[in-house]
């Protein structure tokens, strides 16, 4: 009886063998980059049907993981000058160095047409992005990591790129400006820890996400934009005591009044401080009619901040979360000017939920969440994640006893 199961079973395996290699060699080639390429080409080993399938993969990821340097450089040589059909998407990555392979890489991924690439070799020193990675017509989605980003003379554009990301990159205002430029169907654009970029000269009509690192200065038009997060570095400081007559010089200002479809806003680093003292914010030029998530970095002692965020607030009627990094103030960034204590009457009608992470239990922390609780009559929750070295009792009894307009509003402490 065992051995008629036993070679019923090795007819069932022939049979599915058989299936499987009939199959179109474009089918083969999905399946197969459901595997790590090592294994894909170790098919090569099934049949002769199978010899060269892997070589129909439309989705190849390259990754040295525990590889030997030889053996991974030898690896991707021979996946990208063998490989025959269309290639969907390329990833290759890797914490060793490869800079003396880097620009052989390139030719020849170049040379098979990607659609999306995803390029993240994170050892050593940037490597330099060569010309023929910047000729693809038909790339779609572009991801780099610790790269130098300097484009040729000829560079046409990306015409059919949707989606864009850089981290750890070093570039020019100018070629930043013209990549962005240059790709008239951008949706997605994501830039982060950069380095040689002074004012980030943003115009886009097609861009909806964007992801921004800690820039000195930008200059926004993107009138599409739904979903924003802005960080300012701590070297746009020098800003902040120049007064801007009539705004005519704040990019800010006027790259805040641009995004009139904005429904998420995350403004980080020192973005809140550079507003609140360089260009004050008494009236926004636009209304956020669609604006329901904003999160802000702030310092909540400072009243100019909290003024300028309350002038954001005023802007967004229809917003629903708000979360908020509270930060303490510092020797070098106290303000210094003489403002009356905060009386402002607001009416937040939308807002539901409200967070304070790093909450201390200060004083002018709890004031602010009064506040808040005065301001919102559909708030339901008030979340406040304790870093406090007071006493947290005493806290706890003084959030308590706040009056607030919505009989539903709780404040959480975690």
């Amino acid at each position: 009886m065992s051995t008629c199961k036993k070679a019923r079973a090795e007819g069932i395996c022939v049979v599915t063998l058989d299936r499987l290699s009939s199959l179109p060699p474009e089918i083969k080639g999905n399946i197969l980059s459901l595997l790590n390429v090592e294994e894909a080409v170790r098919t090569c080993t099934l049949s002769s049907t199978w010899r060269d399938a892997w070589a129909n993969m439309p989705k190849i990821s390259l990754r040295d993981g525990n590889f030997a340097r030889t053996k991974f450089v030898t690896l991707v040589d021979m996946v990208l000058s063998l490989h025959k059909g269309t290639i969907e998407e390329c990833h290759i990555s890797g914490n060793k160095n490869y800079h003396d392979e880097f620009g052989r890489w390139m030719l020849m991924l170049s040379r098979k047409s990607p659609r999306s690439v995803i390029i993240k070799l994170n050892s050593g020193p940037m490597y330099r992005i060569p010309s023929c990675l910047f000729s693809l017509g038909d790339l779609k989605s572009l991801r780099l990591k610790n790269c130098i980003i300097s484009l040729p003379r000829v560079f046409q554009g990306f015409k059919s790129l949707t989606y864009l990301s850089l981290s750890f990159f070093s570039s020019t205002d100018r070629d930043i400006q013209n990549l962005i430029s240059f790709c008239p169907e951008l949706t997605y654009l994501r830039l982060t820890s950069f380095e040689g970029i002074k004012c980030l000269n943003i115009q886009s009509p097609t861009l909806e996400d964007l992801v921004d690192g800690y820039f000195e200065d930008i200059n926004l038009d993107a009138p599409n934009l739904e979903e924003a997060i802005l960080s300012l570095d701590l070297k746009a400081k020098s800003y902040q005591f120049v007064p801007i007559p009539h705004d005519k010089e704040s990019h800010v200002k006027q790259s805040l009044g641009s995004l009139s479809d904005i429904e998420m806003l995350l403004v980080g680093g020192f973005f809140m401080k550079y507003l609140s003292k360089g260009c004050i914010v008494t009236k926004l030029p636009v209304v956020f009619t669609r604006l329901e998530d904003i999160y802000l970095v702030i310092c909540l002692s400072d009243q100019r901040q909290v003024l300028t965020a309350c002038s954001l607030f005023q802007n967004a009627p229809n917003l629903k979360n708000l979360g908020m990094l509270s930060y303490p103030s510092r020797t070098w960034d106290e303000d210094k000017a003489s403002i009356q204590e905060l009386t402002l009457q607001m009416q937040m009608d939308h807002l539901v939920t409200a967070s304070v992470k790093e909450f201390r239990g200060r004083d002018y922390e709890v004031d602010f969440v009064a506040k808040l609780l005065t301001w919102a009559p559909a708030l339901e929750e008030v979340k406040l994640e304790w870093k406090g070295q007071i006493d947290r009792s005493m806290v706890l009894t003084k959030l308590l006893a706040l009056p607030r307009v919505s009989p539903r509003a709780k404040v959480i402490v975690t």
